[in-house]
């Protein structure tokens, strides 16, 4: 049954007074964490000629890598601090449907074997200003979400899309389940969050080659889908060959995927496993020293960010135009000694674009350019891209690969990966 106006009265009540409760709770966690932090900070010991004398170079490493371990655990806690004063300041409104549209959807639902106990819009969080009219319900339209507290009959066996897509035309508005939502309505009662379908639609396609000799591939990716509308991509290049290139690209993967789904802006996520990288290395066995490649796609607005650690060249394919994407640095794991803040500086480096329908981005590891070796290297691919016609990108992927291995003679020095990106605006 659907909740009275006085009921949504108090509820909105409660909600405000415990909302300012957390709020606090939160606020105060924060400084707590930003405290604890500093209480770690500290100079790196042995900085100084005159400190090293009567010391071994055993003692200066032991010592280096506490402090090392020391300021990943101020920067985490750093962090923390900043995404609980975050959610603290965020606001989020709850906008009732109108009656018309409360009953049309209550009754189509209720004739599937769904019952609605309440519905509400959730405007995009917007962050406290301290001033008076500065929230303007709708201003952000792309990022509205729709509530629907529910629950399903034993039978029905509906899929939460498939309510989406009844939702879609009954309301008007282009709906999808949101990717935290359960994907079948259950029979409990349960709130789901549809959002506003992103005007851009992105098709992924791969192909990969193993190094010869070698069974696994010390390549890994991954694509990250949030419910407000971004896709990251992460393609990671382990060291070396084999399955310790493999387990060291995994594990750069592992690290930022849990991260950025942990609400850690992508730049301090790199800055971290980096660090994470460097305190873990053994300088007597070696480190993970993987590339990392990041593209970060904004659905709803068509724009795209680069990011590279180490890793090669992208491309952006747009009709028969081709540009070459490339920032410097070194892979993740390595620090120049007295230089910190300029490597940090260079974990930040990014190029952003604006995406138009049928773009392509073409992302790959450096064993597909270096195979190119004889061709002209980021040359020949531009010149092989400019030629292509637009096709589905795992079909894109393949064509790739079997241009780079008959430009090496069908020789594999380096495993290969491919990435195609075809980015589509479904509004057209």
């Amino acid at each position: 049954m659907m909740l009275t106006t006085a009921d949504r009265e108090r509820q909105e009540q409660l909600s405000m007074m415990l909302s300012d409760y957390g709020k606090g709770r939160l606020l105060a966690y924060a400084d707590s964490f930003r405290e604890l932090a500093k209480s770690y900070r500290g100079k790196m010991p042995y900085g100084q000629p005159e400190e090293l004398e009567g010391t071994s170079r055993q003692q200066v490493l032991e010592a280096r890598r506490l402090w090392e371990n020391r300021q990943v655990l101020c920067d985490n806690l750093d962090e923390m601090s900043q995404i609980m004063a975050r959610m603290a300041a965020e606001v989020f409104r709850l906008r009732p449907l109108s009656l018309r549209e409360q009953k049309l959807v209550t009754r189509a639902l209720k004739q599937e074997g769904i019952t609605v106990l309440d519905l509400f819009y959730i405007d995009a969080p917007q962050q406290e200003t301290g001033e008076e009219n500065q929230w303007e319900p709708g201003e952000n339209a792309e990022t509205v979400t729709l509530g629907v507290h529910m629950s399903a009959q034993r039978l029905a066996g509906r899929s939460s899309q498939e309510v989406a897509d009844m939702l879609s035309v009954l309301l008007g508005r282009r709906l999808m389940i949101s990717v935290t939502s359960p994907q079948q309505i259950q029979e409990r009662e349960t709130t789901y969050l549809f959002v506003e379908e992103p005007r851009f639609v992105v098709l992924s396609g791969s192909a990969r080659a193993v190094k010869e000799n070698e069974t696994v591939s010390g390549d890994n990716y991954s694509i990250i889908q949030s419910d407000r509308g971004w896709m990251t991509v992460l393609l990671s290049d382990g060291m070396g060959c084999g399955e310790q290139a493999s387990a060291d690209s995994s594990q750069v993967l592992d690290m930022m995927e849990k991260m950025l789904e942990a609400g850690f802006e992508t730049d301090m996520a790199v800055e971290l496993v980096n660090s994470a990288l460097l305190a873990a290395g053994d300088p007597l066995v070696g480190q993970n020293m993987s590339t990392l490649d990041i593209c970060s796609l904004d659905l709803y607005h068509g724009m795209c960010v680069f990011r590279k650690i180490g890793a090669a060249a992208s491309f952006l394919k747009s009709n028969s135009y081709v540009e070459q994407i490339s920032l410097p640095g070194l892979p993740l794991g390595v620090l120049i000694s007295g230089e910190e803040e300029a490597a940090q500086g260079a974990l930040r480096q990014s190029v952003s674009r604006e995406l138009i329908d049928n773009d392509y981005i073409i992302m790959m590891t450096d064993g597909v350019l270096d195979a190119l070796q004889e061709s002209g290297y980021e040359e020949a691919m531009i010149h092989y891209l400019e030629g292509m016609r637009e096709q589905h990108p795992e079909e894109m992927a393949r064509n790739l690969l079997q241009f780079v291995l008959h430009c090496s003679q069908g020789r594999i020095a380096d495993d290969m990966t491919i990435l195609v990106l075809g980015v589509f605006d479904s509004h057209r």
